[in-house]
């Protein structure tokens, strides 16, 4: 982009650089917002593209557009959808609430592109690529749409696969026996198997909320244009948008049933974001316990042993830390983050437009992002290859005095927690103690206090 070219505007002239497909509005934004280096994401940019191009085929059939301006502005924004005039799309996050840089970023870079393409100038920004368009409706749209192709794309097959790796290795630890903990304390027996399967079960609770939100975001915001009202739409522009987005893309998209609600308020890209959160509360927990479970290996639980994937001191020669989940517990803290970003952002609509848009696209899109590629690492760099140190968790067992809990229907728990007391305090086995204190046989005892038999509840006898 060496040198530069004059543009115009209907606020005047300025300079472009030479090789800038984009326009005298881009510029502007570019000027006047440097704010942090961050442009909007590669899927809301593939989401403009994909509106822009069903837009100019919907106004083609109406009658509203040429039919070689329309076949032009279609391959140029597929183009664009495509990833492939990426760098010519600058804008900043931090721009406009309502997102119309990044709305004229797209048209201006389409036309261009379009007229380049037709052999003429003729093709307009606003009058052919924006026909029957607003930003306040097509920022909105963007939102839903790209979010809906990230989450069905990328989340959701990332959290399968998370999830199928997880039953996968509890089937393979289902007979491994364990000592429970609740507040990090010692309690009766689990398998890790049962440990793993409520991981598993979480992911799958994470998939049945992440799928009971898009309903809503397939409702679109196109064809309300300015204020709702549809002003410069054509009446069938909404329902024909939808239905020629949905062949491009194989979603069932419809346009809003109230467009007054979608250009007012983000309500559905909020909610999308507080079940991001929730699997990121999910992960957090995942993490941490994986982290307890590694910990050590001599002075911690040294349950497992997770995957040595790179040295973990700089100054402490053969030590190797939990470096996957580590990053998958800054990646939940990081969505907790935009979660609450999203919200405030979803609260600053104004009458007739949310006035935050580009700032939660930004973040919403963030999170999937982020949770489709960590969730992608647990499962391949974590969950799969750790190894149990079976040896450390027998002996474990045998000396968790909280066995003496099967005993209580035998013996009571005044009489249980005197066992219990005295195996802590002497350091002993809780089989040893019960025999002696109380008339139980060590063949009973043994029986009763079975931490294998104990993992599957009920009542011991």
């Amino acid at each position: 982009m060496n040198g530069y070219r004059t543009e115009r505007d209907s606020m005047g002239e300025l300079q472009v650089p030479e090789g800038a497909l984009y326009g005298a509005q881009t510029q502007r934004a570019v000027d006047n917002f440097p704010v942090s280096g961050l442009p909007m994401p590669r899927p809301f940019i593939r989401a403009l593209g994909l509106i822009k191009a069903s837009a100019a085929e919907v106004n083609r059939d109406l009658g509203l557009l040429e039919e070689g301006l329309a076949k032009a502005i279609i391959a140029a924004a597929e183009a664009v959808a495509a990833g492939e005039h990426d760098p010519h799309f600058p804008v900043d996050v931090f721009q406009t609430g309502s997102g119309t840089s990044s709305n004229m970023n797209a048209n201006e870079v389409i036309a261009r592109l379009a007229s380049d393409r037709a052999g003429t100038g003729a093709v307009h920004p606003n009058d052919h690529v924006n026909m029957g368009q607003s930003s306040n409706d097509v920022i909105p749209t963007a939102i839903h749409v790209s979010a809906v192709l990230e989450t069905r794309e990328r989340l959701l097959p990332s959290l399968e696969y998370l999830q199928a790796t997880m039953e996968r290795r509890a089937s393979e630890l289902e007979q491994v026996t364990k000592t429970g903990r609740t507040h990090l304390m010692d309690a009766m027996p689990v398998t890790l198997g049962q440990e793993l399967g409520g991981w598993a079960s979480q992911m799958g609770s994470a998939r049945e909320r992440l799928g009971a939100s898009l309903p809503r975001l397939l409702e679109l915001a196109q064809g309300g244009t300015a204020v709702g009202t549809g002003i410069n739409a054509h009446p069938e522009f909404g329902q024909r948008f939808a239905d020629a987005l949905s062949r491009r893309t194989g979603h069932a998209f419809q346009p809003s049933r109230n467009y007054f609600q979608s250009l007012s308020s983000q309500d559905s890209a909020v909610e999308l974001s507080g079940q991001l959160r929730v699997l990121a509360v999910s992960l957090m927990k995942i993490a941490n316990d994986l982290r307890w479970m590694n910990s050590g290996p001599l002075a911690g639980l040294g349950e497992v042993a997770l995957p040595a994937l790179q040295p973990g001191s700089s100054i402490m020669p053969g030590k190797v830390n939990p470096v996957v989940p580590e990053a998958v517990a800054m990646v939940a803290a990081q969505v907790m983050g935009n979660d609450a970003t999203v919200a405030v952002a979803g609260q600053s609509g104004n009458f007739q437009l949310n006035v935050m848009l580009p700032v939660i696209a930004y973040n919403v899109l963030q999170s999937i992002d982020i949770l489709s590629n960590a969730s992608h690492l647990l499962a391949e760099k974590a969950i799969d290859g750790f190894v149990v140190n079976e040896q450390r968790l027998a002996a474990d067992l045998g000396r968790n005095p909280i066995l003496v809990t099967a005993l209580n229907a035998v013996v009571g728990y005044e009489k249980g927690a005197a066992i219990a007391k005295r195996a802590y305090s002497e350091g002993r086995p809780v089989l040893d103690v019960a025999e002696e204190m109380t008339d139980l046989s060590r063949e009973e005892l043994t029986r009763l206090l079975d931490p294998a038999s104990l993992a599957q509840g009920g009542i011991p006898g």
